[in-house]
């Protein structure tokens, strides 16, 4: 970029710092649904040819016509992406923590949870997970697979939203009040169940973003942002953000190296290795196999972690 370039590009920022700024709260496209801090919807484009905007975001805007144009993003303090060989995939930006719902019925994905975690510790988000239908007879044995992730210090809370909504109102009204939410899981584990408890006028928001996006012509297809009632006057509202699907969770934005610093057992017996490159995968003198043999990791997050080296490997070298 030339000098003259450079400057001009300053200035165009300097100008957009000094826009209005609102909130993303639904998406289509290049278009998106913009809430102000009065309240009110627009729907925008953003100026170019591609939005990097997602839900979440705070950008600097301004009207143009009978829509708005989002000028810059603000600066995001985090960004939850998935990324597979082909294309990345962005859920939400600046996020207070991540639910991440499960269920024994239909019995969850351990590789998906690991994904959704290790996305989520390299995006500095804190997970949460919960365990929906405990009333079912497999719910036993989803404890049973969820043991590994409460000894290594997850919260793992655990409901039946159907069939005692009250209690599970009282239990998660506390975690999610004040804090901005994404819910991931697969369908089948209650997300819309938990939006319709906790938000009763979901129905009512989600309208409101499709009459902004003028129905016929947008629909949403990425995550919609939905408000919580506030605790107090002069509480910090909560959000929820409900993100559709839970495919096939990709992290090839992350180097193999960089897996056992973001799986934290794996993490706690880092440093150990007799080698400063250890893979911990067959190297002799490793802490990390050692803590394993010893009982102190389990095995089944030991596979999993070979199974993403040996991916996340294959694409670099196919990239």
């Amino acid at each position: 970029m030339s000098r003259g370039a450079g400057h001009k590009h300053a200035r165009k920022a300097q100008a957009a710092q000094s826009l209005a700024q609102a909130l993303v709260v639904g998406m289509h496209g290049r278009h998106v649904v913009i809430e102000t801090d009065a309240g009110e919807r627009h729907i925008a484009h953003a100026r170019g040819k591609k939005s990097e905007c997602v839900v979440g975001d705070r950008v600097h805007w301004q009207p143009a016509g009978d829509e708005a144009v989002v000028e810059a993003l603000a600066p995001r303090r985090n960004l939850l992406r998935r990324q597979d060989e082909w294309r990345t995939k962005s859920f939400a930006a600046n996020l207070d923590q991540l639910l991440i719902m499960l269920a024994g019925e239909p019995m969850f994905s351990e590789s998906q949870l690991t994904r959704s975690l290790i996305a989520a510790e390299d995006a500095g988000i804190r997970a949460v997970l919960l365990l929906n239908k405990v009333d079912v007879p497999a719910a036993e044995l989803a404890r049973e697979r969820l043991a590994p992730y409460r000894a290594m210090g997850l919260t793992v809370l655990e409901t039946t939203l159907t069939a005692d909504p009250t209690a599970a109102h009282a239990q998660l009204a506390p975690l999610l009040a004040g804090h901005t939410t994404l819910i991931l899981g697969p369908s089948g584990t209650g997300k819309s169940t938990l939006i319709n408890l906790m938000v009763p006028e979901a129905a009512a928001q989600t309208g409101e973003i499709s009459q902004a996006l003028n129905s016929g012509r947008h629909t949403t297809t990425t995550s919609t942002w939905y408000w919580l009632a506030a605790a107090g006057d002069d509480a910090p509202r909560g959000a929820l953000i409900d993100s559709p699907g839970f495919q096939e969770f990709g992290l090839m934005h992350i180097a193999p190296t960089q897996l056992a610093e973001l799986m934290p057992d794996l993490r706690t017996h880092l440093g150990g290795c007799k080698f400063y490159n250890c893979t911990h995968r067959h190297e002799p003198g490793c802490g990390v196999r050692a803590a394993l043999e010893a009982g102190q990791i389990h095995p089944n997050r030991h596979r999993l972690y070979e199974a993403l080296w040996d991916e996340l490997e294959a694409g670099q070298r196919a990239g």
